[in-house]
């Protein structure tokens, strides 16, 4: 790089004869071509028409003309412009102008630039001052921050399906975190761990085999962990499960009450004694008549006059409970408390506070099951709401059971939780915008699950258990909830900041090459292009999104097949050195293409797709590329589209290419070929004919001529993972199927 402008007298920039054409074709010209891109990619003074001016009472169409659009995967990545070399180019009209040419709808760049043969200055949309600037006679000293940011490697247009050969099952090849694939959709197992079913509801859980799984995928034992918005504690408490250490962080108390005392060793001989103490010292004197109960109100504390937020069916905490209500239970947690060990008490009083859940006035039952087997309106409509019909519950045995389940998930958790280990689970209240109790670069892996803007307002739903247990919440909690919405009616915009200083602390504590998975569960696209965006600007590199279902598929899912999601997206990003940045499509393009190219990219993904599936991979292409609102209007509804396009086999309600024609778009040649082999094999299976590798050949050859046309080589490549020889034919194997990666299309 030392000899780019090595020949350059830069004092000829003085001269009144030097101006910006002269800027353009001396300096700028030889500056792109370093970087990477060749004539194709450079496009200079295209005229884009300016959709929004409107001079009185008639639109006008305004051209506007920047000097250099450079391309990447036939999409534009970032603007250029010149001026001449007294012009300012940090600041101002020309700033603005250029700044102008990288919103337009034919070209949405992320970046863009401006140099005036003196200097070079580099933009973000989203930032009013230069991310990169200096004297073009130092760039020598620049040229890597600068190629890292603009050269054509530095963009991705999305993810897209590329083959990869199964791994040995005796992998002795070191752990290398920077290369991990995605993982695919993982089956869901909700009741299979005593450590999270049945111990205490929570208003979001993530499934735990999920958890358990990313965990293992991303980090090695004795790595540190951490969930800032921790929640119910699964990612904590798996991280334990798996030798890892954890933190987990919550602003909400009730979080941090209920992950300790779960996870905190405890003598279980002494733990039983002391619950058969309480359950003789309770139903010996069980508040139950008018008179007990009397007294019981005026004996034992319980919450009086706490503030239920706007919206609920009572006005203060009190009236959620019926008289009875709270006197057994001011009564049950006044004999927790008498006892001293507070390793005993911790998991009584969780045991209780699972308790409250049902014992409440706005408990629903399950009409289809057990009167025991319901939620309170909290955690199941998320506003306080008076039940229709009061179910009395019997307290003592609700507490016996909520006691049992605490017991069975401490047994399940004893060998990897106790004395010896506890040392490294560190339990926090606290904000996920200040992680100042951790170093730099002190994290190996973070899997977290934020709050969704104003769908579930925490600390106000939390009311009723933070009372009871005496958890205090401060003004200062609340103006750090990243919520919309709430008792403390927060904007977007405060939404948006919170969770962008916590990603930004994300990225500082995580070590470089490794991973943040963030749970996505929000319907605006908005708040996808808020996390993307933010991640970027910190430094994340966004490898890719996992469609990740919790049950079946909702009506709603049903009628707005591109608004709503059927489940979660888990959004996977690396803290890599050279990040590279998603172009977003531009609008001039035809979406159509891209939506062809994502269907035949799951069908051969899957060897062949549900309409699900292809909904469900569209969403993920719509929001990286920032297509949702047009693939809405535009592709309503899929089904007449696909029926014309490609075969649908009933019984399975999957699609396929259609028969003995080829893809139409670029598709990965390896996967490819794997879909045909496969699609071939199955075939001879039926007929029960033997697959000789010739005809083999012979077959699949003709359907491969878009791109690249494979060497037999290749063929035979593939055909050895996915299927064996049986004398001169082949067969599937049984669990034979290659994996596949979603790696970035550059």
């Amino acid at each position: 790089m030392n000899q780019l402008f090595e020949h350059f007298d830069f004092a000829q920039l003085d001269s009144p004869d030097f101006k910006e054409d002269s800027v353009r074709e001396v300096l700028i010209l030889p500056l792109l071509k370093q970087l990477g891109y060749e004539q194709p990619h450079i496009v200079r003074s295209k005229s884009l028409i300016h959709p929004f001016l409107k001079i009185g009472s008639q639109k006008r169409p305004i051209k506007l003309i920047p000097d250099y659009l450079l391309k990447v995967s036939n999409n534009y990545a970032w603007v250029l412009d010149a001026k001449a070399p007294n012009e300012n180019i940090q600041s101002g009209d020309n700033v603005e102008q250029v700044y102008s040419y990288s919103i337009h709808p034919e070209v949405r760049s992320t970046f863009f630039a401006l140099c005036n043969g003196r200097a070079f200055a580099l933009f973000r949309q989203d930032v009013t001052k230069p991310i990169l600037y200096f004297q073009l006679k130092d760039i020598a000293q620049y040229w890597d921050d600068l190629y890292a940011h603009l050269a054509p490697s530095a963009f991705q247009m999305g993810k897209r399906f590329v083959y990869s050969p199964p791994k040995s099952a005796i992998n002795t090849a070191p752990f290398d975190y920077l290369s991990q694939p995605l993982l695919e959709e993982i089956t869901v197992k909700k009741r299979a761990a005593k450590r999270h079913f049945g111990v205490h509801g929570y208003f979001t859980k993530q499934a735990w085999n999920v958890v358990n799984q990313y965990i293992a995928h991303f980090s090695q034992p004795g790595d540190l962990v951490l969930d800032s918005f921790g929640g119910s504690g699964i990612t904590a408490i798996e991280a334990m499960m798996l030798d890892r250490r954890a933190i987990h962080l919550d602003l909400n108390p009730m979080s941090a009450f209920l992950v300790d005392s779960l996870t905190h060793p405890v003598d279980l001989d002494e733990l039983k004694i002391n619950f058969e103490q309480i359950k003789f010292a309770y139903l010996r004197h069980e508040p139950i008549s008018e008179d007990a109960i009397e007294k019981a109100l005026k004996k034992y504390p319980y919450p009086k006059d706490f503030v239920l937020p706007k919206g609920s069916d009572v006005q203060l905490i009190q009236d959620l409970f019926s008289k009875k209500q709270l006197a057994q239970l001011g009564f049950l947690k006044h004999l927790i408390l008498k006892k001293s060990n507070k390793n005993t008490q911790k998991p009584l009083l969780l045991a209780f506070s699972s308790t409250l859940n049902k014992l409440n006035l706005t408990y629903h039952h399950s009409t289809y099951a057990t009167k025991n087997a319901g939620d309170s309106s909290p955690m199941r409509y998320y506003r306080y709401r008076i039940a229709p019909a009061c179910v009395d519950l019997d307290l003592l045995k609700t507490y016996e059971k909520k006691f049992s389940a605490v017991v069975n998930a401490k047994l399940e958790i004893a060998d990897k939780i106790n004395q010896d280990t506890i040392a490294n689970l560190q339990v926090m209240q606290g904000t996920a915008t200040d992680l100042s109790f951790l170093k730099k670069e002190s994290v190996d892996y973070i899997y977290t699950d934020p709050p969704y803007g104003k769908k579930i307002p925490y600390l106000d739903l939390s009311v009723m258990w933070n009372a009871w247990l005496e958890l205090p919440v401060t003004e200062q909690d609340y103006a750090l909830e990243a919520i919309e919405g709430g008792e403390h009616e927060k904007s977007k915009a405060d939404y948006n900041a919170l969770i962008a200083k916590s990603i930004a602390e994300m990225y500082r504590v995580l070590k470089f090459d490794r991973w943040m998975s963030f749970v996505f569960a929000h319907k605006d696209p908005e708040f996808w292009h808020l996390i993307i965006e933010t991640a970027e600007r910190c430094g994340f590199e966004y490898v890719g999104a996992v469609a990740q279902k919790n049950g079946q598929t909702s009506f709603k899912k049903r009628q707005n097949p591109f608004t709503v999601l059927s489940g979660q997206l888990i959004i996977n990003f690396r803290k890599v050195r050279r990040p590279k940045y998603i172009m977003k499509a531009s609008l001039g393009m035809d979406i159509g293409d891209i939506v062809i190219q994502t269907v035949e990219g799951v069908i051969a993904k899957y060897q062949g797709a549900t309409l699900e599936q292809i909904n469900d991979e569209l969403i993920i292409k719509g929001l990286e590329l920032g297509f949702l609102d047009l693939l809405k209007k535009q592709y309503s509804d899929l089904t007449p589209l696909l029926l014309e396009l490609f075969d649908f086999d009933k019984s399975s309600e999957c699609f396929t290419i259609k028969a003995n024609k080829s893809f139409t778009t670029q598709i990965d040649l390896h996967l490819r070929v794997r879909y045909y082999l496969i699609s071939y094999l199955r075939r001879m299976e039926r007929e029960n004919k033997s697959a000789i590798f010739d005809d083999i050949v012979f077959a699949i050859m003709p359907l491969l001529k878009n791109g690249v046309t494979p060497e037999s080589q290749t063929i035979l490549s593939v055909l050895e993972d996915i299927a064996y020889c049986v004398g001169d034919g082949w067969r599937l194997k049984a669990d034979g199927q290659a994996t596949l990666l979603l790696i970035s299309t550059n």
